[in-house]
């Protein structure tokens, strides 16, 4: 395992621990993870599905189709969307779950629509976003270079072939950032944690 892999394998334990502790899983809580992945690409890919207690009461949401999802974990419920409304009604789930994924789902618009759908849906929301101001950009390993504006790394990250990254794939957030999504969208009470690395804040977890 490489060393970044490494590390991000101990952060997401981090944050697992501090998970079980906000939600205390028990047999009856409605979960939803917002985000599975389709293809794994390590073993910390769909970390919720692989780890969570009680897997009959998981419900994971996603844009892609999931064929292999499916044969890894049946006993969880997957539903494909295309990426807007969830498809639930108000409150439907105790718990929502969403690991790395609002930096992904488009502009400053779409993140609002993301998390006015997850506190609809939820009683208690948990979600985690990478830190913009990280020195490393963790998607693409690019030290610093990420902090110049969007459309100056996304033609860098064109120059080294990694075009994957660039566009609407990754719209990174900072403190501030987060905390302007929150007011926008009604959301005043919450809690913002820091995890460090080094010193630096690698990521957050917000939890509302």
């Amino acid at each position: 395992m490489s060393l970044a892999h490494k590390i991000s394998a101990c952060n997401r334990n981090r944050k697992w621990d501090i998970f079980f502790k906000e939600i205390s899983p028990n047999p009856e809580l409605r979960v939803l993870d917002v985000g599975f992945s389709e293809n794994e690409y390590s073993s910390t890919d769909n970390y919720i599905e692989k780890y969570y207690p009680y897997p009959e009461m998981l419900t994971a949401l996603g844009v892609n189709t999931p064929k292999m999802f499916k044969e890894r974990y049946p006993k969880v419920k997957v539903i494909q969307y295309n990426g807007t409304v969830f498809p639930f009604g108000d409150k439907e789930f105790d718990v929502c779950w969403s690991n790395a994924v609002i930096e992904h789902v488009g502009n400053f618009d779409k993140q609002i629509i993301f998390l006015s759908e997850a506190k609809r849906i939820a009683s208690k929301v948990f979600l985690t976003t990478p830190n913009k101001f990280f020195p490393i950009e963790v998607h693409t390993r690019t030290p610093l270079l990420h902090y110049l504006p969007k459309g100056i790394f996304d033609n860098y990250l064109k120059l080294i072939g990694k075009s994957w990254a660039a566009g609407n794939y990754m719209n990174l957030l900072s403190i501030n950032d987060i905390k302007s999504l929150l007011m926008k969208t009604g959301i005043n009470n919450y809690k913002i944690i820091a995890n460090k690395l080094l010193g630096f804040t690698m990521d957050f977890i917000i939890i509302f």
